[in-house]
């Protein structure tokens, strides 16, 4: 199944909303990583949190290994979507996911309004690596590092093997991944950094440049690689400046070009 219901949840339906940011999760993460953003968002902006196959609720799904497929898949089920002016956001492994998915809205003439990418270095400077090919426990001790699992989570069994099945495919997706030749996107981008993230240095952070021709900007905010679940509000505030910013600006057209 590939509908928008299906990928994109709605916690809090905003049928007037001007907008829709859609955000897509880190790796072994699902879309509730998103579930209380809405009460800190304006009634204008509507939030769509991606849920990928086989996490969570879409376990039984097969998890996609090639990042280009997730994204095509991303992609189509958020066209009908765009009746409205949608950005993304991605952290971590979703940043890679949200830039894919915006080349392919790009491609097809109805970009988003903006990118913003969090928590992972440009596709051009992504780090190849072998945690999906490590044992459990190897795996689990890069989950410790980063610290994005609670320790009861990892402590429980069955829970365990949940959390690793995940993440190991999402790892593969971030491990395997290289950037298709192609145009550079042509549109507003944020990239935000945790200031003691060991995933995202301020000079990969700058690189972002690359990515795009249109506007850059860049946030930093206290805290480490899952910066946005300790302190959600400034990470929020700075995501809605930057949507009042676009929505005050002159609309581009969002049909086939």
């Amino acid at each position: 199944m590939n509908t928008a219901a299906h990928w994109y949840r709605c916690p809090v339906p905003r049928p007037g909303a001007r907008v829709r940011l859609v955000c897509f999760p880190h790796g072994g993460g699902s879309a509730s990583a998103y579930w209380h953003w809405p009460t800190l968002l304006p009634d204008t902006v509507e939030l769509r949190a991606a849920q990928y196959p086989g996490h969570a609720d879409r376990i039984g799904e097969p998890a996609h290994t090639d990042l280009h497929a997730l994204a095509d898949a991303a992609a189509d089920a958020l066209t009908p979507l765009l009746d409205r002016p949608v950005a993304l956001y991605g952290h971590s492994l979703g940043a890679l996911v949200a830039y894919e998915t915006a080349q392919r809205l790009a491609a097809a003439g109805r970009p988003p309004t903006r990118l913003t990418v969090s928590g992972m270095p440009p596709p051009h400077r992504v780090r190849p690596g072998t945690v999906h090919l490590g044992t459990d426990a190897e795996l689990v001790a890069e989950l410790r590092r980063l610290e994005g699992v609670p320790d009861e989570v990892l402590a429980d069994p069955d829970l365990l093997d949940l959390v690793l099945r995940t993440a190991r495919a999402d790892y593969a997706l971030a491990e395997t991944y290289v950037r298709r030749p192609g145009p550079a996107l042509a549109l507003p981008l944020t990239v935000h950094r945790g200031t003691s993230d060991p995933e995202l240095t301020a000079d990969e952070a700058a690189a972002w440049a690359r990515a795009t021709t249109g506007d850059v900007r860049h946030r930093t905010f206290r805290g480490g690689h899952f910066h946005l679940a300790e302190e959600p509000a400034p990470v929020l505030l700075e995501l809605v400046d930057d949507l009042v910013s676009d929505m005050s600006a002159p609309r581009r057209p969002t049909g086939p070009a």
